[in-house]
Protein backbone atom coordinates (compact mmCIF):
# COMPACT_ATOMS: atom_id res chain seq x y z
CA UNK A 1 0.00 0.00 0.00
CA UNK A 2 2.76 2.18 0.95
CA UNK A 3 4.44 1.69 -2.62
CA UNK A 4 1.08 2.56 -4.24
CA UNK A 5 0.60 5.83 -2.60
CA UNK A 6 4.72 6.59 -3.31
CA UNK A 7 3.70 5.30 -6.97
CA UNK A 8 0.72 7.84 -7.37
CA UNK A 9 2.48 10.82 -5.80
CA UNK A 10 5.49 9.85 -8.11
CA UNK A 11 3.59 10.22 -11.16
CA UNK A 12 1.38 13.08 -10.00
CA UNK A 13 4.90 15.22 -9.65
CA UNK A 14 6.18 14.22 -13.21
CA UNK A 15 2.93 15.32 -14.47
CA UNK A 16 2.82 18.46 -13.09
CA UNK A 17 6.46 18.63 -14.11
CA UNK A 18 5.42 17.79 -17.98
CA UNK A 19 2.67 20.57 -18.14
CA UNK A 20 5.14 22.41 -16.20
CA UNK A 21 7.71 22.12 -19.10
CA UNK A 22 5.33 22.32 -21.83
CA UNK A 23 3.93 25.87 -19.93
CA UNK A 24 7.67 27.25 -20.23
CA UNK A 25 8.27 26.13 -23.97
CA UNK A 26 4.83 27.71 -24.87
CA UNK A 27 6.33 30.97 -22.69
CA UNK A 28 9.39 30.76 -24.56
CA UNK A 29 8.08 30.33 -28.38
CA UNK A 30 6.00 33.77 -27.76
CA UNK A 31 9.37 35.85 -26.72
CA UNK A 32 10.78 34.26 -29.59
CA UNK A 33 7.32 35.34 -31.79
CA UNK A 34 7.34 38.91 -30.23
CA UNK A 35 11.37 39.12 -31.17
CA UNK A 36 10.68 38.09 -34.51
CA UNK A 37 8.25 41.03 -34.84
CA UNK A 38 10.81 43.39 -33.00
CA UNK A 39 12.89 42.69 -35.93
CA UNK A 40 11.15 43.23 -38.70
CA UNK A 41 9.96 46.97 -37.13
CA UNK A 42 13.44 47.55 -37.01
CA UNK A 43 14.39 46.81 -40.50
CA UNK A 44 11.02 48.67 -40.89
CA UNK A 45 12.44 51.53 -38.92
CA UNK A 46 15.69 51.62 -40.62
CA UNK A 47 14.47 52.24 -44.25
CA UNK A 48 11.80 54.46 -43.64
CA UNK A 49 15.06 57.73 -43.21
CA UNK A 50 16.03 56.47 -46.36
CA UNK A 51 12.70 56.93 -48.09
CA UNK A 52 12.17 60.62 -46.44
CA UNK A 53 15.61 61.75 -47.88
CA UNK A 54 14.44 60.37 -51.38
CA UNK A 55 11.61 62.20 -51.18
CA UNK A 56 13.11 65.05 -49.86
CA UNK A 57 14.86 66.00 -52.64
CA UNK A 58 12.01 66.10 -54.74
CA UNK A 59 9.62 67.18 -52.54
CA UNK A 60 10.99 69.96 -50.14
CA UNK A 61 7.97 72.14 -49.43
CA UNK A 62 6.04 69.11 -48.46
CA UNK A 63 7.78 69.43 -45.27
CA UNK A 64 5.09 68.71 -43.19
CA UNK A 65 4.27 65.08 -44.00
CA UNK A 66 7.81 64.50 -44.06
CA UNK A 67 8.32 65.68 -40.44
CA UNK A 68 4.93 63.49 -39.63
CA UNK A 69 6.68 60.40 -41.15
CA UNK A 70 9.74 60.73 -38.92
CA UNK A 71 7.64 61.38 -36.03
CA UNK A 72 5.55 58.15 -36.28
CA UNK A 73 8.68 56.63 -36.86
CA UNK A 74 10.38 57.89 -33.68
CA UNK A 75 7.36 56.92 -31.63
CA UNK A 76 7.55 53.66 -32.95
CA UNK A 77 11.26 52.97 -31.98
CA UNK A 78 10.49 53.96 -28.67
CA UNK A 79 6.59 52.17 -27.91
CA UNK A 80 7.07 49.70 -25.13
CA UNK A 81 5.07 46.47 -25.31
CA UNK A 82 2.57 44.70 -28.10
CA UNK A 83 -0.41 47.21 -27.50
CA UNK A 84 1.52 50.42 -27.73
CA UNK A 85 3.38 49.40 -30.79
CA UNK A 86 0.41 48.48 -32.27
CA UNK A 87 -0.65 51.78 -31.65
CA UNK A 88 2.61 53.57 -32.70
CA UNK A 89 3.09 51.31 -36.09
CA UNK A 90 -0.90 52.16 -37.07
CA UNK A 91 0.19 55.59 -36.88
CA UNK A 92 3.61 55.04 -38.84
CA UNK A 93 1.86 53.52 -41.48
CA UNK A 94 -0.38 55.91 -42.05
CA UNK A 95 1.96 58.25 -42.25
CA UNK A 96 3.70 56.58 -44.80
CA UNK A 97 0.84 56.27 -46.82
CA UNK A 98 0.52 59.84 -46.99
CA UNK A 99 3.96 60.26 -47.95
CA UNK A 100 3.24 57.38 -50.60
CA UNK A 101 0.24 59.77 -51.30
CA UNK A 102 2.74 62.56 -51.89
CA UNK A 103 4.66 60.75 -54.14
CA UNK A 104 2.06 60.30 -56.37
CA UNK A 105 2.39 63.84 -57.08
CA UNK A 106 5.53 63.36 -58.17
CA UNK A 107 6.40 61.51 -61.18
CA UNK A 108 9.74 62.34 -61.66
CA UNK A 109 10.22 60.76 -57.90
CA UNK A 110 8.10 57.69 -59.07
CA UNK A 111 10.40 56.67 -61.69
CA UNK A 112 13.80 57.35 -59.39
CA UNK A 113 15.45 54.09 -58.91
CA UNK A 114 16.27 54.42 -55.53
CA UNK A 115 13.06 55.20 -54.34
CA UNK A 116 11.04 52.30 -56.22
CA UNK A 117 14.35 49.46 -54.99
CA UNK A 118 13.23 51.69 -50.90
CA UNK A 119 9.54 50.77 -51.79
CA UNK A 120 9.72 47.49 -52.99
CA UNK A 121 11.76 46.50 -50.08
CA UNK A 122 9.60 48.37 -47.57
CA UNK A 123 6.88 46.39 -48.98
CA UNK A 124 8.94 43.12 -48.62
CA UNK A 125 9.22 44.41 -45.28
CA UNK A 126 5.65 44.83 -44.27
CA UNK A 127 5.19 41.53 -45.62
CA UNK A 128 7.47 39.71 -43.09
CA UNK A 129 6.14 41.81 -40.22
CA UNK A 130 2.35 40.39 -41.45
CA UNK A 131 3.57 36.86 -41.11
CA UNK A 132 5.55 37.60 -37.64
CA UNK A 133 2.68 39.14 -36.19
CA UNK A 134 0.33 36.20 -37.12
CA UNK A 135 2.71 33.34 -36.04
CA UNK A 136 2.85 35.97 -32.71
CA UNK A 137 -0.63 35.96 -32.21
CA UNK A 138 -0.96 32.04 -33.24
CA UNK A 139 1.62 31.94 -30.15
CA UNK A 140 -0.43 33.36 -27.84
CA UNK A 141 -3.43 32.16 -28.66
CA UNK A 142 -2.15 28.76 -27.97
CA UNK A 143 -0.08 29.73 -24.64
CA UNK A 144 -3.58 31.46 -23.44
CA UNK A 145 -5.35 28.54 -24.25
CA UNK A 146 -2.81 26.62 -22.57
CA UNK A 147 -2.79 28.63 -19.22
CA UNK A 148 -6.73 28.22 -18.99
CA UNK A 149 -7.24 24.86 -19.77
CA UNK A 150 -7.86 22.09 -16.86
CA UNK A 151 -5.47 21.02 -15.28
CA UNK A 152 -2.80 23.55 -16.01
CA UNK A 153 -5.38 25.97 -14.88
CA UNK A 154 -4.52 24.64 -11.22
CA UNK A 155 -1.59 26.08 -11.01
CA UNK A 156 -0.36 28.12 -13.95
CA UNK A 157 -1.07 31.73 -12.44
CA UNK A 158 0.82 30.27 -9.22
CA UNK A 159 3.96 29.53 -10.80
CA UNK A 160 3.29 33.06 -13.00
CA UNK A 161 2.10 32.19 -16.26
CA UNK A 162 -0.65 34.64 -17.17
CA UNK A 163 -1.96 35.90 -20.42
CA UNK A 164 -0.37 37.11 -22.75
CA UNK A 165 -1.54 40.13 -24.89
CA UNK A 166 -2.58 39.84 -28.59
CA UNK A 167 -0.35 41.95 -31.05
CA UNK A 168 -3.51 43.73 -32.58
CA UNK A 169 -3.82 45.94 -35.09
CA UNK A 170 -6.44 48.39 -34.04
CA UNK A 171 -10.01 49.25 -35.60
CA UNK A 172 -9.11 51.95 -37.91
CA UNK A 173 -7.23 49.56 -39.76
CA UNK A 174 -9.28 46.58 -39.48
CA UNK A 175 -12.02 49.05 -41.21
CA UNK A 176 -9.43 49.68 -43.86
CA UNK A 177 -8.78 46.60 -44.84
CA UNK A 178 -12.28 45.20 -44.60
CA UNK A 179 -13.05 47.99 -47.65
CA UNK A 180 -13.15 47.10 -50.67
CA UNK A 181 -10.26 48.04 -53.02
CA UNK A 182 -10.66 51.06 -55.34
CA UNK A 183 -9.68 51.12 -58.85
CA UNK A 184 -9.60 54.04 -61.22
CA UNK A 185 -8.74 54.18 -64.21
Amino acid sequence: MEWVLLGLIALIVIWVIVIYNGLVAMRQRVTQAFADIDVQLHQRHDLIPNLVETVKGYAAHERETLDAVIQARNAATTAQGPAEQAAAENMLTATLGRMFALAEAYPDLKANQNFLALQSELSNVEDKLAAARRFFNNSVAEFNAAIEAFPAVLFARPLGFTAREFFDIGETKRETMQAPPQVKF
